[in-house]
């Protein structure tokens, strides 16, 4: 059957996500398929890779259960792995493919442990089976059986005689296989094989292999499991270590009994007791898993050729392997060992990170580093300055044994010992000697403090490719404590200097800023989008001035369309705070004050970075810092030059496609916390975003929590009443091309005004006014182009794209209104260009589409509504958008009000975001100051709208519509 419904990558795989799969096995495993179908009967996009089929499955009828064909999506194993991996944590997922989900991570779990046996399949054909499995893990495998909904296993053995379901063990037994014989089969398997066999994708036939793979699988997972019971003999001295001798004592455990277990001797004696209990080919399966053991652990080699495998001797340096990697080897292979319980087994070794132990710390002094001699300043704590790179740390090591710390004499005797077996303090210790020698070798390692602050942070580091715990001491571990806790810390009072009042999300967003900063640490604020990232960031700017330490100048790097938002809010917020913009041919850094603003782009900045790096900046911002999130790209590259005293990244979106982005980011505020790219990548990044490690996933979250605040409006506390409502004037500069247009209409329509008669004045106003609207949102629109080119030749629009960015990463619904169909038209294809989905309301939609157009964006099909301000300002429910754009403004803020409670009414409970796009030094920026400041002419636009601007004299006019400098 061929079925091509269009969808994208992300929307197949969500819709293949909320279908119900099941598992139809194959010959060899590997060409087993994973079938998703929708309950409804209905069909669903076909993935590259995959084949639309008609299936047949057992469903409910009538009259019992009754077969029924139905369209399905089929993938193979590898390419169904993904899909089913994420239905395992999504709440819309069915629990057929919720089922298969769990299984697949069991699966992978299996392969990753090592646990696969080569065979044949019932074809003859080569393939890898998963096993040996301990007791354990076919009990696991058991238990998730006995949850396999109906769904998950509705497609019949056979169509042609009766009905029958495949039994569910069987069938999850099947897929496991499939699994493990799908991921071996990579582009290098064939050097580990030594040939196709096993290694190729497709199946290779070899009945010469049918005596050699029955013996491998005898004993899988349904006879018995080995394990190695580790003798020591006394000595005849106590004090007598030499005289310690070892045995290796194979035991056998049954796998359908797992509390039977006996010496491989007396299974081998065949007593009538023993032979009953593990049954008659205990013998061949113990055999075949002690020639598994002994391939992994050659030692054990002598008990193949033993007529009675009773034990075998181990000299010292076999069990110094059997402590380390000899014992990882056994228990890949399904082989415990088990140590006698007298051998004191609690000797502990762990990292201690921190200043030498004689290190006296006060709040005031400086503290020099042992191999530089240059110091590194206190700022006002009592911690030092973590962006100091010539300051390194002690990196020692601790042992314990009981809990009692072991002395540098006691570690030397171990080491000189080079025995896995040592009397120390009147008992007998078990210790691996190559463990002992390699933290004495590391004992006087120095780290710098970023590496110890994040060794202390998580808890653990790597030492030579192993994990180790770490301790950290003196200053080291308070400013850990500091950082973890920060709700323990006395709270910053709100500055003086700024002209509003704080919520109180915002006071515990300011007193984290300034406890990090203070540190000399850099931070990240991913508050969503509205709750006032830059109100606090302007709080910060004005508290560090107070601290002689910290104060300064603080450089804003923004994109180019909230350069004019940023001005705008410093200069309401902390008012007398100078603020200037390094912008434009005429930027210059000349006369800057200490407490001073500075503005500029990303582009500017890039351009002029090796300037911009000369000022002892007090604060360096990247707003929007995700554009950053490229850590190859020129921008990041060049941002990094400029100094400061602390950085603070801003973005409402720190992760959008990976967590490498995060790591770019916080690279910069705080450099080396994270490690090298690569390192993290492989540390972090992989383990965590493939679910596959939730140890690396706390470990990062404990790492990077005290320098990144996420908050979103839906957390508790943010928005506890009813949701507020945030508007916010977001000014924006023309382009050249705009600036151009603008000038040329003000200067020819002036001059036809001064010689018009009163009606014609009147129009000429009015056409005056709608066509400087229309050259500020696109100079497409004056021009009333048929085919224009709509990218970068608008600043609205650039900066329209800003904010849409931002409100999809986080899931949200927009409104974007206009009082121009051809404005909406545009804006329209430009977003389609984008592929940013979105849909278009006007008064020419009819009543029936109308509805249907509500109707999708409600249920969140298309999270982009375009809406003309006349036709869709009333009688509309929308409460799906968080975010309302006005894109134009309309004269009379009374429309514009109802037009944003289409978003902000009853039946609304997350907070609204209402953006009005401004365009700067027009008459735009004018009408908006008007209706902010001059109440009396307020009223008047507010009755009659564009009727009273005509009523100005033409010095007022032309006061009104003179495009004025933006820059300062």
């Amino acid at each position: 059957m061929q079925r091509t419904p269009t969808a994208t990558p992300s929307e197949t795989l969500s819709e293949l996500v909320r279908c119900c799969a099941v598992f139809v096995p194959g010959d060899p495993a590997r060409t087993g398929r994973v079938a998703f179908w929708r309950p409804d009967g209905g069909s669903s996009p076909v993935p590259h890779g995959g084949t639309g089929e008609e299936l047949a499955v057992v469903l409910p009828g009538d009259d019992g259960v009754e077969l029924v064909e139905v369209p399905a999506v089929l993938l193979p194993v590898r390419a169904a792995l993904p899909v089913l991996t994420r239905a395992r944590a999504a709440r819309e997922a069915h629990r057929a493919s919720m089922f298969w989900g769990s299984a697949a991570m069991l699966g992978l779990q299996f392969v990753a442990r090592g646990l696969l046996l080569p065979g044949l399949s019932p074809g003859e054909h080569d393939a890898w089976r998963t096993g040996p499995l301990r007791a354990e893990d076919v009990e696991s495998l058991r238990r998730l059986a006995a949850a396999m909904p109906p769904e998950a296993h509705a497609a019949p053995l056979d169509c042609t005689g009766p009905l029958r379901l495949p039994e569910p063990e069987r069938l999850l037994r099947a897929f496991l296989d499939a699994i493990a014989d799908t991921l071996p089969r990579s582009p290098a398997a064939s050097l580990v094989t030594g040939g196709p066999a096993f290694a190729a994708p497709e199946p290779q036939h070899l009945p010469g292999l049918r005596a050699w793979a029955d013996e491998v699988a005898a004993g899988h997972d349904g006879g018995v499991r080995l394990s190695l019971r580790i003798e020591v003999p006394r000595p005849a001295s106590a004090q007598d270590d030499t005289a310690l001798t070892f045995r290796a004592v194979p035991q056998v455990h049954s796998l359908s009994d797992p509390s039977l277990v006996a010496d491989a001797a007396e299974v081998w004696a065949g007593t009538d007791a023993t032979g009953r209990a593990f049954g008659p080919r205990a013998r061949m399966d113990a055999l075949l898993a002690m020639r598994r053991a002994a391939r992994v652990w050659p030692p054990l080699t002598p008990l193949l050729s033993a007529a009675a495998p009773d034990a075998v001797e181990l000299a010292d340096e076999e069990v110094a392997e059997l402590l380390g990697e000899g014992a990882a080897a056994l228990t890949g292979a399904g082989v415990d060992v088990h140590w006698p319980k007298e051998l004191v087994r609690g000797l502990t070794a762990r990292a201690v990170v921190g200043p030498p132990d004689d290190e006296k710390v006060s709040p005031d002094d400086e503290r020099t580093s042992p191999d530089s001699g240059k110091t590194a300043p206190r700022p006002s704590s009592d911690t030092p300055s973590f962006l100091s790179a010539d300051a390194l740390l002690a990196f020692d090591w601790r042992f314990a044994l009981g809990g009692q710390r072991l002395t540098r004499e006691e570690l030397d005797r171990l080491a000189e010992a080079n025995r896995p077996v040592v009397r120390l303090r009147d008992q007998w210790v078990l210790i691996d000697p190559q463990e002992v020698r390699r933290a004495r070798a590391q004992q006087d390692r120095k780290i710098t403090p970023v590496d110890a602050l994040g060794a202390a942070l998580t808890g653990s580091t790597e030492v030579d490719g192993r994990r180790v715990e770490v301790e950290p001491t003196g200053w080291l571990a308070a400013l850990r404590e500091r950082l973890a806790d920060p709700e323990a810390q006395e709270p910053v009072a709100q500055p003086a200097g700024l002209a509003a009042d704080l919520r109180d999300y915002q006071r515990r967003g300011l007193s984290w800023l300034a406890r990090t900063t203070s540190l000399g640490l850099g931070c990240c604020l991913a508050d969503d989008m509205g709750l006032g990232k830059t109100i606090t960031l302007i709080a910060l700017h004005l508290h560090r001035q107070t601290d002689p330490s910290a104060a300064g100048p603080t450089l804003v790097v923004c994109p180019t369309s909230l350069m004019g938002n940023w001005q705008r809010e410093i200069e309401r917020f902390a008012p007398g705070t100078p603020v200037r913009r390094f912008h434009g041919a005429r930027r210059d850094l000349a006369g800057m004050a200490d407490g001073e603003f500075v503005l500029t782009t990303y582009g500017t900045m890039r351009l002029d970075a090796r300037r911009l790096a000369e000022v002892p900046w007090g604060l360096v911002v990247a707003d929007e810092a995700q554009h950053v999130k490229n850590p190859y790209s020129a921008t990041a590259r060049e941002l990094r030059f400029i100094g400061a005293r602390a950085r603070v990244a801003l973005t409402g979106t720190p992760v959008e496609n990976n967590l490498s982005e995060l790591w770019a980011i916080l690279d910069w505020t705080t450099p080396g916390l994270l490690g090298r790219l690569g390192t993290f990548r492989s540390r972090y990044a992989q383990a965590v975003e493939g679910g596959q490690d939730p140890a690396a996933a706390e470990r990062l979250a404990r790492l990077v929590r005290p320098f990144l605040l996420r908050r979103r409006k839906s957390d508790p506390g943010i928005a506890p009443e009813l949701p507020p409502k945030t508007e916010t004037d977001r000014a924006v500069s023309l382009t050249t091309e705009q600036t151009g247009l603008y000038e040329a209409v003000v200067r020819e329509t002036l001059a036809e005004i001064a010689d018009a008669d009163s009606m014609t004045r009147r129009g000429l106003i009015v056409k005056l006014l709608t066509g400087l609207k229309q050259i500020c949102n696109h100079p497409a629109q004056y021009l009333k182009e048929e085919q224009p080119r709509i990218a970068g030749r608008s600043g609205k629009l650039e900066l329209l794209d800003e904010l849409l960015d931002t409100i999809l990463a986080e899931g949200a619904g927009v409104l974007v209104f206009t009082q121009y169909v051809g404005m909406a038209r545009l804006i329209e294809r430009h977003l389609a260009d984008r592929g940013v989905p979105s849909q278009f309301l006007h008064g020419g939609t009819p009543v029936p589409a109308r509805e249907a157009m509500v109707r999708r964006f409600q249920d969140g099909e298309v999270p982009v509504f375009l809406l003309s301000l006349k036709a869709a300002g009333t009688g509309l429910n929308l409460t799906r958008a968080e975010h309302v754009v006005h894109y134009d403004r309309w004269w009379n803020p009374a429309v514009e009000a109802q037009a944003t409670d289409r978003a902000y009414r009853i039946g609304q409970n997350r907070p609204v975001q209402v953006h009005r796009l401004i365009a700067e030094g027009t008459v735009e920026d004018r009408i908006a100051e008007m209706l902010n400041r001059k109440r009396e002419l307020a009223d008047a636009v507010l009755g009659s709208g564009e009727a009273a601007l005509t009523e100005l004299t033409d010095a007022e006019l032309a006061d009104l519509v003179e495009l004025r400098e933006a820059t300062r």
